[in-house]
């Protein structure tokens, strides 16, 4: 289906940004692993975050959905295998990724799988880094990528993974790790991309009982560079049990962008609630990059304000720490006048498609100047009207989109917003920005 806009009339007035899918998809998955019951307020049920809903109930949990709350009765971290048919995950790397050392606690066999899409993300690198923690994962096409086989078994002990593909590699150990049979010490090797997510995962743990001891250290005695590329990080992760609580899920600042940046190039005013002044993730940097481009940001306890006047200008922003920004940054850009420079998003390469690759096509069949290079771009501000192909990624779908404030565009295969927003179409029209599919 085709994504079209409909109509623009006063954009601007007041939204809920959409629950965080990352706090979602972590929230389910640590309530599945605690003792007792837990209830989730405000879970984003998109089809990412059903996958992970999906997954853990063939691993044990008892998930019913309630008019106000998901209520999640935990394992105890005692998983087993329902499933007789490998466990489809759809399009969902994070599920992946998160539940590829998680389901090494099941005490019988686990296949993972998905769409053809998430059968190219590279898997490699954290079933070499779990096979020293006692975890035999395996490719069942001995290709690296999915389906993995997953066989019960996980002792625990040290380990060490590149910090410069993934953060949901790190996530997905430190998830597992207090459940292993002696704990586990992860070393972090540089360079150490995304850590929000890290800290977004230690925040949760954290809400359900787990302390994670985290520190680091410098392998060169006579280096400076403390936070560059020979820092090494260690988190140290005991034994221990996860509690059931009550939890409300924040809403989601990468989700917001979409919401944020159609009044940045439009010009108006706005109101986005249910965006927390301390949150910990990363994509909180959406607020700072946009003040930067000429809009004007006022940050409240649980809601942001923005204002503009519509005349944006290019930027050098570096987004290692929030690749899923990359592509509303990039359309911000084109949007704006002059030359933005977007650096540090090497790892958005192996995401739902190679984000850099795919958003330069894109933007070149608008009529975009760009220079693409492999840890980012550089965006001369200027694009006109005309067709272009979210080639399956929700976060194209999204970005593009907002050239039509401004040009005529359709986006192809438009309909996949729902892997992450569900309400995509119906938050924007809250705005005054009213979209359709065809």
């Amino acid at each position: 289906m085709k994504l079209k806009v409909k109509n623009i009339s006063d954009i601007g007035g007041v939204v809920k940004a959409p629950p965080s899918k990352s706090y979602s998809h972590r929230a389910v998955i640590l309530a599945s692993l605690a003792n007792g019951t837990s209830k989730l307020y405000d879970m984003l049920f998109s089809e990412d975050t059903l996958a992970s809903i999906n997954v853990c109930k063939a691993l044990g949990a008892k998930i019913t959905q309630n008019d106000d709350f998901l209520e999640v009765v935990g394992t105890g971290g005692k998983l087993h295998n329902s499933s007789k048919n490998p466990i489809d995950l759809a399009n969902s790397g994070t599920t992946l990724r998160l539940m590829t050392s998680v389901s090494a606690l099941s005490d019988n066999e686990v296949i993972l799988t998905g769409d053809d899409s998430l059968k190219t993300r590279p898997m490699d690198l954290i079933m070499d880094s779990i096979k020293y923690l006692g975890v035999d994962a395996k490719s069942v096409n001995d290709n690296g990528k999915a389906p993995i086989l997953i066989k019960p078994g996980y002792a625990g002990g040290e380990t060490n993974i590149s910090g410069s593909v993934s953060s949901q590699y790190i996530s997905s150990i430190l998830i597992s790790s207090p459940l292993s049979e002696k704990g586990v010490t992860l070393f972090v090797l540089p360079d150490f991309k995304s850590r929000p997510y890290v800290d977004m995962t230690l925040d949760i743990m954290k809400k359900f009982g787990v302390k994670v001891l985290k520190g680091f250290y410098i392998k060169h005695e006579d280096c400076a560079k403390e936070y560059q590329n020979c820092r090494i990080d260690e988190f140290k992760v005991k034994k221990q049990c996860y509690d059931a609580c009550d939890y409300t899920v924040e809403g989601d600042y990468s989700s917001a962008s979409y919401l944020l940046a159609a009044i940045a190039i439009n010009g108006g005013h706005a109101k986005v609630l249910n965006l927390f002044k301390n949150s910990k993730q990363g994509d909180k940097i959406i607020l700072e990059i946009l003040e930067r481009m000429g809009a004007d940001i006022t940050v409240h306890d649980d809601y942001v304000e923005i204002s503009s006047d519509g005349n944006l200008k290019g930027i050098d922003v570096d987004l290692s720490n929030a690749p899923d920004l990359l592509i509303t940054v990039a359309v911000l850009a084109a949007m704006a006048e002059g030359t933005t420079n977007i650096t540090g998003v090497k790892h958005a390469r192996v995401k739902e498609t190679d984000r850099i690759d795919t958003t330069c096509k894109q933007l070149r069949k608008l009529n975009c100047t760009l220079e693409e290079f492999e840890d980012g771009m550089s965006i001369t501000g200027g694009v006109n009207g005309g067709t272009v192909d979210s080639c399956g990624d929700h976060r194209l779908a999204m970005a593009f989109s907002l050239v039509g404030l401004k040009h005529d565009i359709e986006i192809i295969n438009g309909e996949v917003f729902d892997v992450s927003f569900p309400n995509f179409i119906e938050a924007m029209a809250e705005i005054g920005f009213e979209l359709e599919l065809v």
